[in-house]
């Protein structure tokens, strides 16, 4: 009996799904039995009983098949080769591949971290990113061989690679020496693929075929644009990458973001991928230089607006010195909706997670500050905010953690689900299994360093106190502030005694001067 009750207790639900089975069909055997062997019914008892028979029975058997359904779809999601992620199991991809379609529109580092967190989620996923900077394209020996400026592309494709670390180190290695000198091994890779197919948006599609990438990278549009900005005061600045620079210089703010040429066609594939998403993400990156200029090609916006997919818009951490400088939540949405009409968000996720105050003055000593999360102002504009703490700290950057904002936005899709009540929806199903399994890892890895073995102290060593322990790296970074300041009094002490010396010097030769021009006299 006890080894039963473990056998029962050990399954992984499907087991005990199958005794309800077989107990139902007990059941309904057995009341079917009693309406065959009963010729007239006469006791109203025996009549409930029967009834009852049959309801459990037939309630028991239906429960039983929907969980024993349930259970062999997360079953089949969650096991993989050899305990390895979902991404570099082949086995999985036919289930993987039903995952939610998800567009992600944006630029920059903050893209590359969203689509590293969704890529543990679905397949689904298409990237769209930013090309511009025309007329700064890179120059390779006396051939002129021009090649165009795929940056943000790369970045995407290595976001979505299985092993995106392994990815970066080869994509971003520069040659030192030889006619391949500065030049990345990426710009050498898309350049070649370009020559091959002839074509630059079906190079990059079957870039991610060789790739293996768990999704696909499209280039917003394939037409030479330039980003331009009009300024409050009237200014226009032609270069993207000038326009922070001269928006400082002139402390004023930017009133509008145009491309040009304004009728930039949009790369094939990019408007039926937002047609038939599930979910589209706008953002995090540059407000002015990333997120907008790809909502300004001809029809972007339109079908994002027509498409019924929910609509989610990532906000930015801290503000940019020259773009969003003292920006709230509600700003940036606003600038959005300015450039590309109303109705182009549904939701919108805020950072409210606990940021070590002193990574954030090195941000405020480089003018960028936290973003606010303004929400009554956000919800006024008839989104929906979602407020979870997405930041972390990356090599003393304030980032998006990827894990968590693939979180947020997997968790808005499954509530969706339950708004339009398909629990029992495959999709549903999967999203939800894998939210689970991601949640007990993070829990497993918690526990994990809970229970590391303290080290063993040594003679001569303190102990580490709790607090000392929580804080270390702000007790850290506040004793580099120390040292920092203590140096710099030195040198102005320094410098104040160089001076008095000098001042000491200049004025002994004065009165020395003064005294032999009086004896001559």
């Amino acid at each position: 009996m006890k080894n039963f009750i473990r056998w029962f207790k050990n399954s992984k639900g499907v087991k005990r799904w199958i005794i309800l089975l077989f107990i139902s069909m007990i059941l309904i055997c057995y009341g079917f039995s009693k309406v065959m062997s009963t010729e007239e019914v006469g006791n109203i008892l025996e009549l409930i009983e029967i009834v009852i028979t049959f309801a459990l029975g037939f309630v028991g058997f239906v429960t039983g098949i929907i969980f024993i359904q349930r259970k062999t779809i997360e079953a089949t999601l969650t096991s993989t080769k050899d305990n390895e992620e979902i991404s570099d199991v082949k086995v999985t991809n036919s289930i993987y591949d039903k995952g939610p379609k998800v567009v992600v529109i944006g630029g920059g580092s903050g893209i590359n971290n969203v689509l590293e967190g969704l890529k543990k989620y679905t397949t689904n996923i298409t990237a769209i990113a930013t090309v511009s900077s025309y007329g700064n394209e890179k120059t390779f020996s006396k051939k002129e061989l021009k090649l165009r400026p795929m940056e943000d592309v790369q970045e995407n494709m290595i976001a979505l690679c299985p092993n995106s670390e392994k990815m970066n180190q080869l994509m971003k290695y520069k040659f030192t020496e030889g006619k391949l000198k500065n030049l990345s091994f990426g710009d050498i890779f898309l350049s070649a693929m370009e020559n091959v197919y002839d074509d630059s948006g079906k190079s990059i599609e079957k870039s991610s075929e060789i790739l293996n990438m768990v999704g696909k990278v499209i280039p917003v549009t394939l037409d030479e644009m330039n980003i331009c900005a009009e300024l409050q005061d009237g200014t226009i600045v032609e270069q993207k990458n000038k326009i922070a620079e001269i928006v400082s210089d002139k402390i004023t703010r930017i009133n509008r973001v145009y491309i040009n040429p304004t009728n930039c066609r949009p790369t094939e594939g990019i408007i039926d991928a937002i047609k038939e998403a599930d979910a589209i993400v706008i953002g995090p990156g540059s407000l002015y230089t990333n997120v907008i200029p790809n909502l300004l090609i001809r029809g972007v916006s339109k079908a994002i607006k027509d498409s019924k997919a929910l609509k989610i818009y990532i906000s930015n951490v801290m503000t940019e010195p020259g773009q969003t400088d003292d920006y709230e939540v509600s700003d940036h949405i606003k600038a959005i909706q300015e450039h590309a009409g109303e109705n182009i968000i549904d939701f919108c996720i805020a950072d409210t997670g606990e940021i070590i105050p002193e990574y954030v003055r090195k941000y405020n000593l480089a003018g960028s500050t936290l973003v606010n999360p303004d929400t009554k102002n956000v919800k006024g504009m008839g989104i929906i905010v979602y407020e979870a703490n997405v930041s972390t700290l990356k090599d003393e950057h304030i980032i998006h953690n990827p894990d968590n904002i693939a979180r947020a936005i997997i968790e808005i899709i499954c509530t969706d689900f339950k708004i339009k009540d398909q629990q029992s929806d495959e999709g549903y199903l999967l999203l939800n299994s894998k939210l689970k399994e991601e949640e007990k890892k993070n829990q497993a890895n918690k526990a994990k360093k809970v229970k590391e073995p303290k080290k063993t102290k040594e003679k001569g060593t303190r102990k580490e106190s709790k607090f000392t322990a929580k804080y270390k790296e702000r007790i850290k970074s506040i004793q580099e502030s120390e040292l920092s300041r203590q140096t710099n009094l030195k040198v102005h002490k320094k410098a104040e005694k160089m001076i008095s010396e000098e001042e000491k010097k200049q004025k002994e030769e004065f009165l020395k001067e003064t005294y032999e021009k009086t004896m001559k006299k």
